[in-house]
């Protein structure tokens, strides 16, 4: 019979532990403890009854026995997967997340203790006839729902801990991804069959990221050898080695860049440079990598434009506009700083996020782009409010976060200077 490793793919759209489902038989084939009134710790008493199930979650190494239709199999998870899913399942706030029986899902428990065993004697289970080997993770969860205490935990009807969550086998990763549509699986059939061939085929292929993206790449392979390794996928690994050395990228690979960049940006952390959230997200790029990917694909016409400030301010931080802007007024920058200070003293509820960064852009003077100066002219439609005085409303407060009246002319009329180039290149 076959033995599958299972292990979790951080670069997946879907990865890790979801939630953590209490069944009456756990395919870890191992029982949970119930610490009640008849088996406490000598801490300080709470309550009468502390109502905390204690037991495994998941166990290196042992095989557990799948059925899928005629196929039957076995599957297991190395310590460093059981590792890295109990990190997970806390770094993506799933402590209260649970099931029963992998179907209903509860309300009122919570995951208050996880660990990994790391000492066959003195882990804490031992205390409570729990032997489980090193490398196991355990948790303790708080059960604050009477009924599920009552009828489920107390009557013995659910026994045990089981997982749900997404992982792949290499039989899966030896296909790299899976391909979101026919014209890319072409795509990068037409990438294999042009490295054999030798260049045979003109494929679009874009290297135009900068040092910023490739400094990053650099950066993840060098925290990943610290780590010996341990992070991210195959295909994260390669991609690094690829930016690294400036190499071009196909359309394919763009938006695999985009889309595993876009997920994983939560998990980038610079001041942990252990952690592999970390790490992935440097070795595809890091932000200069999305800030590339999303600017290349709008480009392309392969991501719709839209006018986010925080976004197209790192874009043009990154120099991956042709044409700028930065030769509005200076009562335009006066007028974004006086609202900028009511609005930081008072926090009225006026505008949205887009339009207090914008104000931050134009206050410090940074360039703009042609999406932004578009935006900044549309605002010219609530003039008709620019005087309302700052304690009597938005109107005036947000017409002068755009830049006001010096702003905002000098917005209209160099839309109508760039739309009459532009006219002129057709």
């Amino acid at each position: 019979m076959r033995i599958i490793e299972l292990f979790i793919d951080e670069e997946g759209l879907l990865s890790g532990i979801d939630a953590i489902s209490i069944v009456e038989k756990p395919a870890i084939e191992e029982n949970f403890i119930a610490l009640s009134e008849e088996k406490q710790v000598q801490l300080a008493e709470v309550d009468k009854e502390k109502k905390i199930l204690m037991g495994a979650a998941l166990i290196p190494n042992k095989n557990i026995y799948r059925r899928n239709g005629e196929d039957e199999y076995y599957i297991y998870f190395s310590e460093d997967t059981v590792r890295r899913a109990a990190e997970l399942f806390l770094m993506q706030g799933n402590q209260n997340r649970s099931t029963l029986e992998h179907q209903a899902e509860l309300h009122g428990l919570s995951v208050v203790e996880s660990w990994i065993v790391e000492d066959e004697t003195h882990d804490k289970s031992r205390k409570y006839g729990l032997n489980m080997p090193i490398g196991t993770w355990m948790v303790s969860m708080k059960v604050n729902n009477d009924e599920v205490w009552e009828d489920y935990v107390k009557s013995g009807k659910v026994k045990g801990f089981s997982i749900e969550g997404y992982f792949t086998d290499k039989v899966a990763m030896s296909q790299i991804e899976e391909l979101e549509d026919e014209s890319e699986a072409k795509q990068i059939l037409l990438e294999v069959a042009n490295i054999i061939l030798g260049d045979k085929y003109e494929l679009a292929t874009y290297g135009d990221y900068g040092s910023g993206v490739r400094n990053n790449a650099k950066r993840g392979i060098e925290l990943n050898k610290k780590v010996n390794n341990k992070c991210a996928t195959s295909v994260g690994k390669i991609r690094a080695q690829q930016l690294s050395r400036g190499e071009k990228l196909s359309v394919s690979t763009i938006k695999r860049m985009y889309s595993y960049l876009s997920r994983a940006a939560e998990y980038y952390d610079p001041s942990d440079s252990k952690a592999c959230g970390t790490i992935s997200y440097l070795l595809w790029g890091g932000k200069a990598g999305l800030a590339w990917s999303r600017s290349k694909l709008r480009e392309l016409g392969e991501l719709e434009l839209n006018c986010d400030c925080q976004e197209l301010s790192e874009e043009v931080e990154l120099g991956l506009y042709d044409k700028t802007y930065k030769d509005y007024p200076e009562a335009a920058r006066k007028n974004a700083r006086q609202a900028l200070a009511y609005y930081d003293s008072n926090k009225p509820r006026c505008g949205t996020p887009q339009a207090w960064q914008f104000a931050k852009l134009l206050a410090d003077g940074k360039p703009l782009s042609r999406c932004l100066i578009s935006e900044m002219a549309s605002y010219n439609r609530f003039e008709k409010k620019k005087n309302e005085p700052y304690n009597k409303g938005c109107g005036g407060l947000l017409w002068d976060a755009w830049g006001g009246e010096e702003g905002i002319r000098w917005a209209e009329n160099k839309l109508d200077e760039i739309n009459s180039q532009e006219s002129k290149l057709d």
